[in-house]
């Protein structure tokens, strides 16, 4: 056999496995995608039948009757709001940590240690806590909750992407007559724009998510997707074709935003690798 011909072969094994593996992450998409268009006593039918007339009543439905545009709302409001605020105060954070060492290293593994406590531990004091000033059921809340347990782990990871920036070009900007704050915002922070963008999808994705606080701090106009979609198991059972539905739109938020800065992602998921 040629080079060529091995090299050909060697393409071709290379792609079959990547699809294989690719079907398995986008099948269980595709089949909340199927659930979701699928009629009720279908939804429930084993074996599943693959070939159905597609209908939109869970969707109507679930607009209708469920108020999912009240808690999508609500999850999109406390995702961007908790992002916007955490990540240019996790960005401070991460960049002194990386150039000035504040604290040393026992203020670093301090922040990050904070991350190892579960939720469940959190919650509690949380909860009195804003029961006190009067911040449960409210979106404001939510969102200070959010930054309290994003913020850490931000800094944590944007220190790892600063630490990759060379010196030698801060060190050129201040001899060009630069202040610390000018080399900060004018400099170091488009140079760094991947992997702040790739902290704030994470960030993003991890508030859209997260489940055990939104349960415990919301009320009934405050619930967020992930609140809403585990109230439909009923004492009839699982509504499967409705939480489909609802899990196949809470996707699509992840899908646009993975769209439109897809090239800052690969570029931020590298960045803080390399040193």
């Amino acid at each position: 056999m040629t080079l060529r011909g091995t090299k050909i072969i060697k393409n071709a094994l290379t792609h079959l496995v990547l699809i294989i593996f690719s079907l398995i992450i986008l099948l269980p998409v595709l089949w909340i995608i199927r659930t979701s268009l699928a009629p009720e006593v279908i939804a429930y039918e084993i074996p599943p039948k693959l070939f159905f007339m597609p209908t939109l009543k869970h969707y109507a439905e679930l607009f209708s009757v469920n108020r999912f545009q009240l808690f999508f709302k609500n999850s999109l409001i406390i995702s961007v709001g908790s992002t916007l605020i955490s990540v240019p105060i996790a960005a401070l954070g991460g960049y002194a940590f990386a150039r000035y060492r504040t604290g040393g290293r026992a203020l670093q593994f301090g922040v990050i240690g904070t991350q190892m406590l579960p939720g469940v531990v959190l919650i509690l004091p949380i909860f009195v806590i804003f029961t006190v000033i009067k911040l449960t059921d409210s979106l404001l809340g939510m969102i200070l909750a959010y930054m309290a347990f994003n913020i850490p782990f931000l800094v944590w990871i944007l220190m790892g992407f600063f630490d990759g920036i060379p010196q030698d070009i801060e060190e050129a900007a201040a001899i060009d007559g630069l202040s610390p704050l000018g080399i900060l915002f004018r400099i170091v922070i488009p140079v760094a724009t991947p992997g702040i963008m790739s902290s704030s999808i994470l960030s993003f994705i991890m508030c859209w998510n997260e489940f055990l606080f939104a349960l415990i701090l919301t009320g009934s106009s405050t619930h967020t997707i992930p609140v809403s979609l585990a109230a439909m198991v009923t004492q009839r059972g699982v509504l499967i074709g409705k939480v489909s539905a609802g899990t196949a739109l809470a996707i699509i938020p992840m899908i646009i935003i993975s769209f439109f800065v897809k090239k800052y992602l690969v570029k931020g998921l590298t960045l803080g690798a390399v040193k």
